[in-house]
């Protein structure tokens, strides 16, 4: 099943680090229906948390009163699932309102194959601090056109 990924880097990136880029899938998550406020929490949405554990606790009030139980049910099963619908939007939000930007959006299986996709055309910067080889410009020896290995086809210097 294909789903939509964002891509989102910090404020003054390229998006060529891939520490810092957050890949977020854009859909429906399980642990935020479930567990709305904690899922809030762990992804440090503080006032949406706050706001969601007191609906829920509304919600939980009414459920104990006789005759207001389907309106307490309902107040409760409506915030699992604005979380679990929207919860992804939300942080999607939160990050481009604190300066990040919006890269890409890209469909995808999986994340790596996203990432693939995403990382194919950026030159990425590793932190890493390998030395990179020094590749110098040498002529090559003196060989007839042709001669390059090309399979069959032509040549790198022009010959076949």
């Amino acid at each position: 099943m294909t789903s939509s990924y964002v891509f989102l880097t910090p404020p003054g990136s390229a998006g060529t680090n891939l520490d810092e880029t957050r890949v977020i899938r854009d859909g429906f998550t399980w642990l935020g229906f479930l567990f709305p406020w904690v899922w809030l929490l762990v992804h440090r949405l503080w006032l949406y948390a706050a706001a969601a554990f007191l609906l829920q606790a509304i919600g939980g009030a009414l459920m104990d009163e006789p005759g207001l139980w389907p309106a307490g049910a309902a107040i409760t099963l409506g915030v699992n699932l604005l979380v679990g619908l929207e919860g992804q939007n939300l942080r999607i939000r939160n990050l481009a309102g604190h300066g990040w930007n919006e890269d890409a959006l890209i469909a995808a299986d999986t994340t790596g194959i996203a990432e693939d996709v995403y990382f194919s055309d950026k030159a990425v910067q590793a932190d890493t601090d390998a030395t990179v080889p020094g590749w110098e410009n040498k002529t090559r020896p003196n060989s007839p056109h042709g001669q390059a290995t090309s399979l069959g086809l032509f040549g790198f210097d022009g010959g076949r």
